[in-house]
């Protein structure tokens, strides 16, 4: 049974592994407090006290807006932090398992991005987790990194959690329209993760590099806020009102990219599965978070 060490316990993603991971091995599960990932030489440390056969980093600095003013520490948690990692897994002879995301391309492709197509990130946040990427990739470890899109699940800041709370609080909501992507439930996510960990036909170090793993379909910010109150919302005969505005009426520190949709052939090819469509996750998502509140 290998030893793993989960970073991120309390994230989005960390928090569903802790559950998916528990059948693959000893899971050593830590989060800022326990190991401080803008801090290079805990991370060192902490690696080398546990030796774990596996690193599944699952934290980020995660504010894009809030990376926009403060680029170092999002460097540091980011770009370094991984990069530590991989070089501390390579000693090790571990595998890291690290997650990226789709803010690394800029989005001006028309069709959806696969992971030969080079990266141009828009923000601060793209531009530190590509750093990401390239150091964990320049250090020669045993390395899977996921890219995946438009994170969200019933706990943590989302948004998700954030159209829930806005419908209970205004009578009307506006939403960007204008960018396109895929909603991606962090349960599928750690499924996935566990899965690729136990099935793989091949031995896992075979299949070193990025995969796209996003949700199947895609949608707008705007459809993707309808579809959420339309399933929280059933039983209640008055909801707010959704109207569409474009990224230029919304206005916000860092810029996004108008395409965000992510090819996953190669994982699917790769691993031999998909994840369920953006809908069904979401209603996996709000089923298995039913104490949240129905708007």
């Amino acid at each position: 049974m290998p030893r793993i060490l989960l970073t991120g316990k309390n994230g989005q993603i960390g928090w569903e592994l802790r559950c998916t991971l528990g059948v693959l091995g000893e899971v050593i599960a830590l989060g800022r407090e326990e190991m401080d990932l803008a801090i290079s030489d805990a991370i060192r440390a902490r690696i080398r006290e546990i030796k774990p056969d596996i690193i599944v980093n699952a934290a980020a600095y995660t504010a894009v807006d809030k990376a926009e003013s403060e680029p170092d520490i999002a460097m540091a948690v980011n770009g370094v932090a991984p990069g530590i990692m991989a070089e501390e897994a390579k000693r090790l002879s571990a595998l890291l398992v690290h997650y990226s995301t789709d803010y690394v391309f800029d989005g001006t492709k028309s069709s959806p991005y696969t992971e030969e197509d080079s990266p141009n990130p828009l923000s601060v946040y793209g531009k530190t987790k590509l750093a990401g990427e390239r150091a964990i990739q320049a250090s020669g470890a045993p390395h899977l990194i996921l890219r995946t899109s438009w994170v969200y699940s019933g706990r943590g800041s989302n948004f998700l959690l954030t159209i829930l709370r806005l419908a209970r609080e205004r009578d009307e909501l506006r939403i960007v329209d204008d960018q396109v992507g895929a909603p991606t439930s962090s349960i599928a996510i750690a499924e996935a993760t566990a899965r690729i960990l136990t099935q793989s036909a091949l031995p896992i170090t075979e299949l070193n590099g990025i995969y796209h793993l996003s949700a199947a379909g895609h949608t707008t910010w705007f459809n993707f806020a309808k579809e959420i109150i339309e399933l929280a919302g059933r039983d209640r005969p008055s909801r707010p009102k959704l109207i569409p505005i474009s990224s230029e009426e919304y206005a916000a520190p860092a810029k996004r990219p108008r395409n965000s949709i992510l090819d996953n052939t190669r994982f699917r090819t790769s691993f031999g599965f998909e994840l369920p469509a953006w809908e069904l996750s979401l209603k996996h998502c709000l089923a298995e978070y039913e104490q949240l509140p129905a708007v």
